[in-house]
């Protein structure tokens, strides 16, 4: 009579869980009109690039939800911060107009930024988007 060894079935029980939660989420669609290269060249919104796509984001933000983050970090790049809350939250924080978090060192700035909130499935739960107003 063989057994199986004790790590076998523990093994293959993360792996199961590995496959289902990575099954989490959508794809993101394609955004028409979204100009992914400029949104990822304007690192802390600094050119104020940023400002003209955030519409586009508007327009399609029930899109954004549910949307996993490898998905979101391939359209809009890696965040300018990214803070991590309780129980395997984090928060994507990408800036949309020249301000304080231009200066050297990046301090933290309050001012015209897209948050994207993703719970402990790495998808996302909430969306923030800034008033922009034209000049």
């Amino acid at each position: 009579m063989q057994t199986v060894p004790y790590s076998l079935p523990r093994f293959v029980g993360c792996f199961l869980l590995a496959v289902l939660l990575s099954n989490c989420g959508h794809a993101l669609p394609d955004f028409p009109g979204f100009d992914s290269v400029a949104w990822r060249k304007d690192a802390y919104g600094c050119q104020s690039q940023r400002a003209t796509l955030v519409p586009i984001l508007e327009k399609h933000r029930n899109e954004l939800y549910g949307a996993r983050l490898n998905d979101v970090t391939a359209l809009l790049g890696h965040p300018d911060e990214e803070e991590l809350g309780e129980q395997s939250d984090k928060v994507y924080v990408y800036y949309v107009a020249a301000g304080q978090q231009c200066t050297p060192g990046h301090p933290r700035s309050t001012r015209s930024r897209v948050l994207l909130r993703s719970g402990a499935t790495g998808t996302i739960t909430e969306v923030i988007l800034p008033v922009v107003t034209s000049k």
